[in-house]
């Protein structure tokens, strides 16, 4: 087996541009309401009044760029019905469109909401990882469409070993559920998924 490929986000250079998402949606010419990768806005903290101004304390925001993980615990491929989704051999999950029957398991069963439904072909999508670019040698459009290099792309032992183990800063879910291929550089305020100090900013477009 081939090893297991991954994702790497940079938490504190991610500014919440989403170019990642545009090129994703570009390269993949996907439909409206389909998106593949999505940046999540977290947000904390409180402005307190004094007197007549209203100061800040504890403020603070981060972007989360989110796609399929890839995971070691593909739930998505446990609960298909139609053994429609697969794990190739460097790790990533694809779904094989000829198979699917739309049953919309796979994107109750994922907790990061990867699998989207495109319901002009009433099939299920989600991230290949850009197969078809890993193949040739190159990375996934996002991580060369990400203007600020806050994303990178490639055998997950080696970006663990480079970025370290944080996998999943809020508002992501327990990394246990899945054991996703995914590695983040924290932003100087990021806080874990058990963390309830903040909230998304974005919810509409996740």
């Amino acid at each position: 087996m081939s090893e297991q490929l991954g994702f790497y986000v940079n938490l504190a250079k991610c500014t919440g541009c989403k170019a990642c998402q545009i090129a994703c949606k570009d390269k993949n010419d996907l439909p409206i309401g389909v998106v593949w990768r999505r940046v999540a806005e977290y947000t904390g903290g409180e402005w307190i009044q004094d007197g007549n101004f209203y100061v800040p304390n504890n403020v603070f925001t981060y972007f989360v760029s989110v796609a399929c993980m890839h995971c070691d615990k593909t739930l998505c491929m446990e609960v298909c019905p139609a053994a429609a989704i697969d794990k190739r051999d460097d790790g990533l999950v694809l779904i094989d469109q000829d198979k699917c029957i739309g049953c919309r398991y796979c994107e109750w069963a994922c907790p990061y909401g990867a699998p989207q439904f495109d319901e002009e072909r009433g099939v299920m999508t989600k991230c290949t990882g850009c197969a078809d670019l890993v193949d040739a040698g190159e990375k996934p459009a996002c991580v060369a469409g990400c203007t600020y290099r806050a994303l990178d792309f490639g055998p997950i032992a080696e970006l663990r070993e480079k970025y370290g183990e944080f996998d999943a800063p809020a508002p992501l879910p327990d990394p246990a559920i899945t054991r996703p291929n995914v590695v983040f550089s924290p932003h100087p305020h990021a806080v874990p998924f058990t963390a309830t100090v903040g909230e998304v900013m974005n919810p509409e477009e996740l």
